[in-house]
């Protein structure tokens, strides 16, 4: 069990039979009352932000999750395959448990399962892939002083805004946690 006055930035929790883990906390002690930690929690399976107070004498069971390195094998009939790089064994996701990593996920692709009680739920991603950019405008010579930006498709489908230089063709490092283009690779 944890104590309210312990949390911290990553922690995470089981609050009503859900993993919930801790984005933001504040120690409060206002003038009149008892003090109080004010929290941001994100719900780990669905990713849906909510801020709660808890009393400092307050306790909640830790959540333990296990993380299972895998590589992503192929999609067939809208169902991603990863197989357990030690043991071999094959687990099947489907869109809805991978969401935004979907943008980001290339064959052959080492990634972290995370599971609670027996149950998939999350994916992790390496911090920034490498993804070649398929469709995107011709790049304009000139235009660059003013850090003007334009829309490239990279080899998921994946849509990033870019600087006006990039071409097609070119391989772009992305921020997997942001989206964002980082620079080319």
């Amino acid at each position: 069990m944890i104590n309210s006055t312990d949390f911290r930035t990553g922690l995470t929790i089981e609050i009503d039979g859900g993993v919930w883990q801790i984005v933001d906390f504040q120690h409060v002690k206002p003038g009149k009352g008892a003090a109080f930690v004010r929290t941001k929690i994100k719900n780990v399976e669905t990713g849906a932000v909510v801020e709660r107070t808890f009393n400092p004498n307050e306790k909640m069971p830790a959540a333990h999750l296990d993380t299972q390195n895998m590589q992503y094998l192929y999609e067939a009939d809208n169902m991603y395959t990863f197989m357990n790089t030690e043991t071999y064994e094959q687990v099947e996701l489907n869109k809805e448990q991978l969401g935004d990593a979907l943008n980001y996920l290339m064959e052959n692709m080492e990634v972290s399962i995370q599971t609670f009680k027996g149950r998939i739920i999350g994916i992790q991603l390496p911090n920034s892939v490498n993804l070649k950019v398929t469709e995107c405008e011709p790049s304009v010579k000139g235009n660059t002083a003013t850090g003007a930006t334009k829309m490239a498709k990279v080899e998921t489908g994946y849509e990033v805004r870019v600087p006006l230089f990039i071409n097609e063709g070119d391989v772009l490092r992305i921020d997997t946690r942001t989206g964002n283009y980082i620079e080319r690779a």
